[in-house]
């Protein structure tokens, strides 16, 4: 008797598993599995700037190219990259490529946003990702996070900046590395070197 109710809990937990719908819940997994591959197209977005203004990825793209980086006003990570965010977009502005920066947290509202540009005279257009919308579509996970897109729209990089937390002791300059590197026609050495920082608090 104990043995045929055995094997008949083992029977009824095979057919649960094989009639239960899939109830997965999006996570860090899934969100990599959709993020557009490199070499994909990336669609024309808008989202407001720190004025409240709706902006267009057509409008602020530059011409030669254009690098997003998901940033934040509270994390530590970014604050230290903030001086090298600024000076990377100052150098590529002068060679046709804009940086736009994307706050995805919903914890950081857009006083802070602009606390944290004026705090570290951050030039380059900051944009607010209310619902993690863009985060999502190109799965952004933590900040800093970096992408670029070259004159067409097409994904060719995908990660961290550099390889240093702190500034100190640089050793792979990656997304200036990917920049010069499509702006010389030449192919991108390291096109997804993993990302590193805060996590991206979604709504």
């Amino acid at each position: 008797m104990k043995k045929y109710l055995t094997a008949l809990t083992a029977l009824a937990l095979l057919i649960g598993v094989l009639i239960l719908p899939n109830t997965s819940i999006k996570g860090a997994d899934e969100m990599s599995s959709t993020a557009p591959a490199i070499g994909a197209t990336i669609k024309d977005f808008k989202l407001a700037d720190m004025d409240g203004k709706d902006q267009w990825l057509s409008a602020l793209k530059g011409k030669n190219g254009t690098v997003f980086i998901f940033t934040s006003a509270q994390c530590p990570v970014v604050k230290a990259y903030n001086e090298r965010m600024e000076k990377l977009a100052q150098d590529y502005k002068a060679r046709g490529i804009n940086v736009i920066g994307i706050n995805s947290n919903a914890t950081e509202n857009v006083d802070q946003m602009k606390a944290h540009a004026a705090d570290y005279k951050l030039t380059f257009t900051m944009l607010q990702d209310k619902g993690n919308k863009i985060a999502d579509m190109l799965g952004a996970k933590v900040t800093p996070e970096a992408f670029v897109l070259d004159a067409n729209n097409k994904l060719v990089f995908h990660g961290r900046i550099d390889n240093s937390k702190s500034g100190v002791n640089i050793e792979s300059n990656d997304l200036r590395d990917a920049l010069d590197a499509m702006l010389g026609g030449k192919p991108i050495a390291n096109t997804e070197p993993a990302a590193f920082g805060c996590s991206i608090k979604r709504a």
